[in-house]
């Protein structure tokens, strides 16, 4: 699996460390093969973690078989309505730019739909700085505006440098659903 990196993302990981404490219920979205979520549970939160590739989350139960995360098969799109801001702590990296364009507004409403009022959103995405045929599609400035229009409100945004056939910057932004303080 060419995408699998086999350890949590760096960012996340400047995440944990920079931020405490880590209690709640956390969602990783398009989990792959579970280094984010069991980071995540490693630094306390109640994780759930879902894809939509059963053989991925068959091959994380496999990796991390004492880890309580729960790895789900479900589609973002067709989140259970117990989901409805449900989490504390949501991480997508990487996941909405994967799919076709025409889905990205959507999809970016399906996630915030997850975040619990109060609750924070890690997004982690390549920055588009030229054409690229994709997949995946890096997100444009525009794009990630669509957080705050469907009712987030960013706390931090940096741009990450790095080598990459896609894009040599990243987004790593943080968002709450409320009110900044």
């Amino acid at each position: 699996m060419p995408w699998a990196r086999l350890a949590a993302n760096p960012l996340l990981e400047v995440y944990i460390n920079e931020s405490t404490p880590h209690i709640g219920k956390a969602l990783v979205i398009g989990c792959g093969l579970g280094d984010d979520a069991v980071a995540l549970e490693a630094a306390g939160y109640e994780v759930t973690a879902i894809d939509v590739s059963q053989a991925a989350l068959d091959v994380a139960r496999e990796r991390f078989p004492d880890s309580k995360v729960r790895f789900e098969k479900q589609d973002i799109f067709d989140m259970p309505e117990k989901y409805h801001e449900y989490f504390n702590f949501v991480f997508e990296a990487l996941t909405i730019q994967s799919l076709p364009v025409e889905f990205r507004e959507k999809m970016i409403k399906a996630v915030v739909d997850t975040v619990a009022p109060q609750g924070h959103l890690l997004l982690v995405a390549h920055k588009k700085e030229a054409d690229f045929s994709g997949p995946p599609w890096p997100l444009e400035a525009h794009e990630v505006d669509l957080f705050q229009t469907h009712g987030l409100t960013e706390l931090s945004h940096e741009l990450h440098t790095e080598e990459s056939k896609i894009s040599s910057t990243r987004f790593r932004i943080l968002y709450t659903k409320g009110t900044r303080l």
